[in-house]
């Protein structure tokens, strides 16, 4: 049972719907972390602003960028 309770309805929120749709379109369904930084939703946004931040900053090749994912999951012990 998590420690925080996971939010997978948007609840009538713009940003969450946005990001909702965005990542059951991708994945199939929401992750992890998005569900429990849902509680708040500008930092969820902000999250993610830094994750895309980093794939466009040109300092990672595209095609290094999926291995890096990988690797960091594979650290963490997550199969994504």
């Amino acid at each position: 049972m998590p420690r925080v309770r996971e939010i997978e309805d948007d609840g009538g929120d713009p940003i969450l719907k946005e990001i909702f749709a965005r990542q059951r379109e991708a994945f199939g369904d929401l992750l992890n972390p998005t569900k429990v930084m849902a509680h708040c939703p500008p930092i969820l946004r902000a999250a993610q602003a830094l994750g895309a931040s980093i794939e466009q900053s040109g300092q990672l090749p595209n095609s290094l960028l999926p291995l890096v994912y990988l690797r960091v999951a594979s650290i963490n012990g997550c199969p994504f």
